[in-house]
């Protein structure tokens, strides 16, 4: 065993992903089984793709169909993972949606939409798995997908719903990890700036060219510039790390 998988090595450990289909929650899905964990993935039309590049790789994944906004849905999941797995101790619960908005213009079911989707089925996810975890007595690791709207506020476009959508996965983050301290189950979560991913390419060319002066490395990110942040907190090796979320950037939050 090299030096590297003593410190981040996730061998016979079980990791699930929620939105593992494309994008983040892909490219995550993928380090993750290099890591050596084997992968389940929950979205609502399936991960196919994920499963067989990870399959490709020499990796183990499956994949199961559930909405993160159903508990029912969520529940059923879990109850698969540990038939099939044995066990869970790692989440990277990614799912989430963003809509482009200004207040006057958004509906109530608009807003309503991103809050089900990126706080209240992220906490059903959460909820779910530290459950799980409790009552198979594993030290798990739950990484909440955030962002730097958590803390910011985007311009030049607005986007009220998905920033408090993401400022309560922050303090939910810390609420659950103060919680469950007792039962060894970390929680943090993760706060990306702009990622160049299908929900930010598609955005309009405007927003764009608006966003890239504000950030000093003068770029989008990477998907793959976050799985070393993900395979750390999802590594014994971060066992005093719970309760943070860790900003990745591009240094945008720092002004």
């Amino acid at each position: 065993m090299s030096y590297l998988d003593e410190l981040f090595g996730l061998k016979g450990k079980t990791a699930l992903v929620t939105g593992g289909g494309r994008g983040i929650g892909q490219t995550v899905a993928l380090g993750l089984a290099k890591a050596g964990a084997e992968i389940a993935i929950i979205s609502r039309s399936g991960a196919d793709e994920t499963v067989k590049l990870i399959e490709k790789e020499g990796g183990k994944a499956y994949s199961l169909i559930a909405d993160v906004t159903k508990e029912a849905d969520v529940d059923k999941a879990m109850a698969e993972i540990i038939k099939r797995s044995k066990r869970l101790d790692v989440v990277f619960n990614n799912a989430g949606v963003c809509i482009h908005k200004s207040t006057l213009e958004a509906s109530i079911a608009e807003w309503r939409e991103v809050i089900d989707i990126n706080l209240t089925g992220e906490y059903i996810v959460a909820r779910a798995a530290g459950r799980v975890m409790i009552e198979h007595k594993i030290e798990g690791s739950i990484i909440n997908m955030a962002s730097m709207s958590g803390t910011i506020v985007n311009i030049p476009q607005w986007q009220a719903s998905y920033n408090a959508s993401k400022a309560g996965v922050i303090h939910m983050t810390r609420s659950l990890a103060v919680e469950w301290c007792e039962h060894g189950i970390r929680v943090n979560s993760l706060s990306p700036g702009y990622i160049a991913t299908p929900m930010s390419v598609d955005t309009p060319a405007e927003l764009k060219n608006a966003w890239m002066p504000l950030i000093p490395q003068h770029r989008m990110g990477k998907p793959e510039e976050l799985v070393g942040a993900v395979i750390y907190l999802a590594s014994g090796k971060s066992g005093y790390t719970s309760g943070s979320d860790l900003i990745v950037d591009g240094c945008y939050t720092c002004f």
